[in-house]
């Protein structure tokens, strides 16, 4: 079992950056595929960035590719999320995944483990 915490959320102006960090407990990280998702006020929880375990493969939603970048280090038991040109649309609870399986994922039921969110609001 893993236990997720996220961390770097705030109040941003439009056009500004914030890198979310997500530490992890226990000894097992890097056998963990990891996610970030986001869930707007109303809406369903949508897919963000995946990472494989040892950060060689990354997956983007198309809403985000190009602005943010998902990575990890496995040494510090830590996936990020780099967010850059924030929107107003983006302003979301942001969470982490872990999943248990072997194939970098978008599907919301592959992660296992989730923390408890931090919050993104980008003003304009």
């Amino acid at each position: 079992q893993v236990q997720l915490v996220e961390s770097g959320g705030g109040l941003v102006q439009a056009g500004g950056s914030l890198r979310l960090s997500c530490a992890a407990s226990g000894r097992t990280f890097d056998t963990y595929v990891m996610g970030w998702f986001r869930q707007a006020p109303g809406k369903e929880r949508e897919f963000v960035a995946a990472i494989s375990r040892n950060g060689g493969s990354t997956i983007h939603a198309d809403a985000v590719k190009g602005r943010f970048t998902i990575s990890r280090d496995n040494a510090k038991n830590t996936v990020y999320l780099q967010m850059n040109s924030l929107k107003p649309d983006d302003t979301a609870v942001y969470y982490c995944g872990a999943g248990r399986g072997y194939r970098v994922t978008t599907r919301l039921g592959e992660y296992d483990y989730w923390g408890q969110g931090t919050q993104v609001t980008v003003s304009s």
